[in-house]
């Protein structure tokens, strides 16, 4: 009776399919580096580089829509390989050298009034590599400035990542004399009634929107800090940052329209003459958008670090392949 009860049991267990058996029979994963790609479409590419082992290897991917999974060695030839039916984790087998795990992801990224917002968690260090366009981008509400680097590198991450493409630059140019200041207002909510007011040191903007980033740039020459902003005469959270010695970014999120005052100090001798202001709006051109994991930059170093959150972010420098 035993005997029988013993054959029963085995013959159920080699009768379930691979396929639906949660895939842990192996290690968990050495990862070396794992790399999020983003175009200006929102299509992101994952690439995942994980070091050679005697083992089987668990790889957990990233969350979201996995497809097209691909798993090969550095030469670029795929190796024995297997994935859940979820397509949440890769089990790969022992290897002499690294594995190279690739796949797109999808549902992930979101687009609302031109913001686009990823709720990213994954324990590993990952670098993002935005699209072109973008030279900042907000880490749970707060701002980190690119510049001519084309990405961020999360540690332990858990993060909100927020960033648009194509907001349109208010430049106001401030004339006195023969002094001219530009003062860059970025932003999708509109702009109305600018106004530098030099007797009461403040900068003073109607904005008309929701909820929407409003990135300014301040010549320091014109008006110095310490800076206090207000929302219709009510104080608001503010983030000074990229001060490169003759200008300052100040980004806020008003949650509703009105007027928007930054006051600080200001450096402008005291005058009798007019002080005039002319207006322009920039809109950049639309990107041509670059399919995921073909991306055209090579990382060549984490150059800066700050801590932002709960993220820890690097900054990251690229150049161009020839």
């Amino acid at each position: 009776m035993k005997i029988l009860g013993f054959l029963i049991i085995l013959s159920i267990i080699l009768v379930i399919p691979v396929a639906d058996a949660q895939l842990s029979l192996g290690q968990k994963a050495v990862q070396k580096s794992v790399e999020v790609v983003i175009n200006s479409d929102g299509d992101v590419h994952v690439k995942h580089v994980v070091d050679s082992s005697n083992y089987p290897k668990d790889l957990e991917l990233i969350y979201g829509t996995v497809s097209n999974i691909l798993v090969t060695n550095e030469q670029g030839e795929e190796i024995l390989s297997s994935t859940s039916r979820d397509n949440s984790m890769v089990l790969i087998q022992p290897s002499k050298g690294n594995s190279i795990i690739e796949y797109n992801l999808a549902n992930v990224l979101s687009q609302k009034d031109n913001l686009w917002t990823w709720n990213f968690s994954y324990i590993q260090t990952t670098s993002f590599i935005m699209p072109e366009e973008v030279d900042v981008l907000f880490v749970n509400g707060s701002p980190a400035f690119l510049g001519e680097k084309k990405g961020i590198a999360c540690h332990g991450c858990q993060m909100v990542l927020e960033y648009s493409i194509n907001e349109p630059n208010n430049i106001r140019q401030v004339n006195w004399e023969d002094e001219e200041f530009l003062v860059e207002i970025r932003t999708w909510s509109e702009i109305e009634n600018f106004d530098f007011n030099w007797l009461n040191k403040k900068i003073s903007f109607e904005i008309n929107g929701n909820n929407q980033f409003v990135t300014t740039v301040v010549p320091l020459e014109l008006l110095l800090k310490p800076y206090t902003i207000l929302l219709d005469e009510e104080r608001i959270l503010y983030h000074e940052f990229n001060n490169n010695g003759t200008h300052v970014w100040l980004s806020m999120r008003p949650e509703t329209s009105g007027e928007i005052t930054i006051t600080g100090t200001t450096v402008i001798p005291e005058t009798s003459g007019e002080i005039t202001i002319t207006e322009t709006t920039v809109i950049p051109e639309p990107p041509v958008s670059t399919p995921p994991g073909l991306s055209t930059n090579a990382v060549i170093g984490i150059i800066a670090g700050v801590s932002v959150g709960a993220a820890t972010l690097g900054y990251l420098v690229f150049r161009k392949r020839r």
